[in-house]
Parts: C-alpha cells; structure tokens; sequence
C-alpha cells in the first residue's frame, strides 16, 4: 500500500520543509515535492496544516507499571489530600473484595514536608499501600505497618528509610528500599494481568505519537514483578508493535555474579522483531526530596549526603564487564555526586555501546562536558526542569546554592557537543513527548499540567538553559531512536514509516503555545496505530 502525506510541513534532517512524503509497503521512499511524488497510485493523509514528525521515542519509561497502576488506585489524575481520600474510598468502595489497596500517583507536593501520614488513610480497614508518583516511596496505614509487622524497632533497610515520628513510629512513608516491606505482601498481578498492562500502555503511548521506547526496569523492583517474559510472549506473538528496548535490572543487593544471569536474560529475547534486552539499568541513587539523592556537599536543613546504592569503587568494575559483554549501560543519577560516579565508571568504556545516563537534575559544572568527551548521552526528562511546588517548597530550600542553578543543565550540556535523548519515566510525570517539548524550549509549566495554577508555574526555571524546538524534538525522534538503535526516528528514505501528524505545526505557534499541539494520528510501518476521533 502507498500512502502520499500532503498538505503540511515536514520535520526531517535538513530541516522543517515544505514537503510531502511517499511511504510503499510500509517504508518511506521519497520526500519531496507533491507533484513529484504523485505519479503512482496511493492513499493520501492531508496534514491540513500540521506537521509530520517521526515516531516518538521515549528513552526512559515504565509502561507495563504504569499499566498495572492504571488499573488501580490510579491517584495521578487528583492533587490534594480531600481529592485523594475521595478517589480511594470510592475505589475501595467499587473493589469491596480486594483484600488489599493498592495503586498510586500521590505527590510530595500535597502535603507539608512532602510527608503524609498513616492516620490519614485509617478509614479503610484493609490495608493501603501507595506509591509515590515519583515511586521513591509509599504510603501506607496503619493496618499495612501491622500485617509487615513494622514497629518502632524495625532497623531502616540499608538502601531505604523507614519514616518515624519524634518517638520513633513509623508514619506510614516508606523511602526506597523500605517500600519492600510492605510491597512485596501486597496481591502479586498475573501474567494476564501484566499482559492486559502492556497492551493498555501501547494504546496510550500510541496515542501520543509514540512509536518506540526503552522500558527503564525490566526486572523485580520494589514490589514489582518481572516484566521480561510480558514483553517476550508479545513479541512473539505479534501484539507488541513498538519498537522496544528492555533495560534489565541490576540488582543492587548482587554483583558480577549476576552477569551471567543478565547475559542468559538478553538471549532469551534475541531474533524478535520488536523486543531486544540489550540494556542493563543501573540505579545509584534516589531523589532529592527526601534526601537520598547522592550529593557532593550535606543538603540543606537536614544534613546528610544521599545515598550511593552501589559503591563506587565497585561500580567501575560492574559497569566495565557490562560494557565488554556488549551491554549498553543506563543510569539513574539524580545528584550531582551519583552523576560523578556515572561518568568515572564510564570512563574506558566503548563509546559505540551507547551508554546513557538519566535525570541528571544536579551536574557539578565541571562535569558537563564530560558526556561529549566521553560519549555519553544524556537522557532527558525536561518535564520536571520548572518551577511548581515539588521544586519550590521540597528541592530548593534542601540544596541551596550554588547547587540549585546546576539544576537541569540542558543549554551547558548541548553548548559542548553532548548527545541527547529523551523520555518522560511514566508513570512518574506525564507521557505526552510534546509537554516534555514545550518545558525544554520553555522551562515553563505546560498550561494543561496539574501544577499550572502554581504561583511562579510560568516563571521560566534557570531560562539560561532552555533550548531550541528543533533540538528538543529532535531528542524525542532522532535521539532517542539512536540510543535504541533503532532504524525509526528520521524522516528520510529507507526509513521505516514510524510516523506521526500533529493537529497544528509548532514551529508557527508562540513558544508559550507548543503545550497546545495534539497528535492526530500516528502510523507504525506505514499501517495506522492511532487516530483521533
């Protein structure tokens, strides 16, 4: 089948044209002036003024979780603790026979100090457990702390904290590894159950222009179960249509003997059109908010440095037989000594494996030109580089400066060569690639964000390192499919017709407007995925 798209501009790499695009058989085989293409019979798709892009992308992202979260106590959508009690006592009331309640999407920012508490949620009689929008931590009550049997003597987990009151209870916040306590007596999902998540999130995803990803734990994490053999099945039979790289979990707790576990992982996905698991997820920190977020220097108010979770003299040697297993390592750094600790155990490593580090919220300035010089990409997540009340009220007054304006560095990082990708760690922040977009050109809440109202919401975040629109989607397309190594992600020929209209062209909206555009519709080897009615 031919299909000619006409009537609109094209974003290829030589720039935003005027063009239209042939795609046969479900490949794209010229970009060019209509009349030159329309020689042959074909279907047509009439931009009508919008712009055709790649495929997104998304480099770092969690759609069987969120999946399952979905269909859950799915509290992302409210704000606000009369919002949340509202949304799970109608959810338990519509689930009278779950012995346990679950889900998640709560945020720091509703409650003082970032903090909840157990007693809020003790008008259910089952037990509660839900996970932090960011999923650092849970939020459990009472009747949850007694089925794990957690006191005032249970010890903190070394890679976790247990959050107590001034006679040492436990409030009902379960930091990082402490989240296990409680998590892993929770109702485990079935296979169904993570298939039915799967193909939930490819719809969704699909729905927003995007084509490909890279799942950013593909292991058993903090009460989550394995997701390998979800993906595996649907691979094979022909249900997975994006293109999917897995990110196996290294598991923390474990060392190099474990890679012959992740080796024998990565074959069990080798020959699928659409799944490999050829990436290793290395988590080194936490976050900032509640202080495990590994630091150069104590944080502010409370003292203390984060957490390193795995020790950087061990690291390097993890990291370098990864990379000569032929593994292309992705990290979680958050702060600005686990985004150190990244790059010297990257150092020596093979450029061509595409080693990547995610977040980076915090990079000490000598740090930044690093990634060039050492060809590591930075993985983007530009949704959280604003002001809103997460930032404003829980991460700023905790690092002070000068470390608050090394925050999110994406001006310094380009300005030195650094290669981009991006992604948006759904469930964690919105999936919308084109909301990610509009805050790196911006740094500016999007108008249809939860945190939009928030006073200082459209007060541009260190304005220095916003970027260009044309680099910011080309880190969602091009980039990102890059660090997949996927053949999607340009429009050019020879291409696979991964592809994307969007309802306007935001290369003519004011900057403040790109959060207005929409897909319409979305194409994955030339075959439409999506359509909006």
């Amino acid at each position: 089948m031919n299909i000619l798209f006409r009537g609109g501009r094209v974003f290829t790499p030589k720039g935003v044209l005027a063009e239209s695009v042939l795609v046969r058989d479900g490949v794209i085989t010229a970009v060019g002036p209509e009349g030159d293409l329309a020689r042959e019979s074909h279907e047509t798709v009439d931009l009508d003024g919008g712009l055709l892009v790649p495929g997104f992308t998304d480099a770092h992202v969690h759609p069987v979780q969120a999946g399952l979260e979905r269909a859950k106590c799915d509290l992302s959508e409210v704000f606000g603790l009369d919002a949340y009690r509202e949304k799970i006592a109608d959810y338990a009331a519509r689930n009278p026979d779950k012995e346990w309640i679950d889900g998640g999407g709560w945020d720091m920012s509703a409650f003082p100090g970032g903090l909840p508490h157990r007693e809020q949620l003790d008008f259910l009689d089952r037990p509660v457990y839900l996970i932090q929008r960011d999923h650092h931590a849970a939020w459990v009550n009472t009747r949850a702390l007694e089925r794990a049997g957690i006191t005032a003597d249970t010890p903190d987990p070394a890679d976790g904290r247990i959050e107590r009151d001034g006679t040492g209870t436990p409030t009902g916040v379960l930091h990082e590894g402490a989240m296990d306590l409680v998590g892993l007596l929770t109702p485990r999902p079935t296979a169904q159950d993570l298939d039915d998540a799967l193909e939930d999130a490819q719809r969704h995803l699909f729905s927003l222009g995007i084509t490909g990803w890279q799942d950013a734990i593909v292991g058993s994490y903090a009460g989550s179960d394995d997701q390998l053999p979800t993906y595996v099945a649907a691979a094979r039979s022909g249900r997975l249509r994006a293109r999917v790289v897995g990110a196996l979990w290294w598991d923390r707790t474990r060392g190099l003997e474990q890679l012959d576990d992740l080796v024998a992982r990565r074959s069990s996905a080798e020959g699928l059109d659409r799944f490999r698991a050829s990436s290793v997820k290395i988590m080194q920190d936490g976050i900032t908010e509640n202080f495990t977020a590994a630091t150069l220097e104590p944080y502010c108010l409370c003292g203390g440095t984060g957490l390193s979770y795995i020790d950087p003299g061990k690291l390097k040697e993890y990291v370098g037989a990864l990379d000569r297993h032929g593994f292309q390592v992705h990290f979680h750094a958050i702060g600005e000594r686990a985004v150190r600790e990244a790059l010297d155990s990257l150092e020596g490593t093979d450029p061509t494996n595409r080693h990547h580090v995610a977040h980076l919220q915090i990079i000490e300035p000598s740090d930044v030109p690093r990634f060039a010089a050492l060809g590591v990409t930075a993985n983007l997540q530009p949704l959280w580089a604003t002001h809103h009340a997460q930032m404003d009220e829980l991460t700023l007054p905790y690092l002070g400066e000068p470390r608050s304006s090394w925050q999110y560095p994406f001006k310094d990082l380009l300005d030195h060569g650094t290669r981009f990708c991006a992604g948006s760690d759904w469930p964690v922040s919105d999936a919308d690639p084109l909301q990610g977009i509009h805050v790196a050109v911006n740094r500016t809440e999007p108008g249809g964000s939860v945190h939009a109202g928030y006073p200082t919401a459209q007060t541009p975040f260190l304005p220095g390192q916003r970027i260009g629109l044309v680099d910011a989607l080309t880190a969602y397309t091009a980039g990102s499919a890059w660090i997949n190594d996927s053949p999607a992600g340009v429009i050019e020929p020879g291409r696979p017709a991964d592809l994307v209209v969007l309802d306007r062209d935001p290369f003519d909206l004011p900057p403040a407007d790109i959060w207005t555009t929409r897909v319409r519709m979305t194409f994955v080897d030339g075959s439409p995925v999506y359509e909006r009615s």
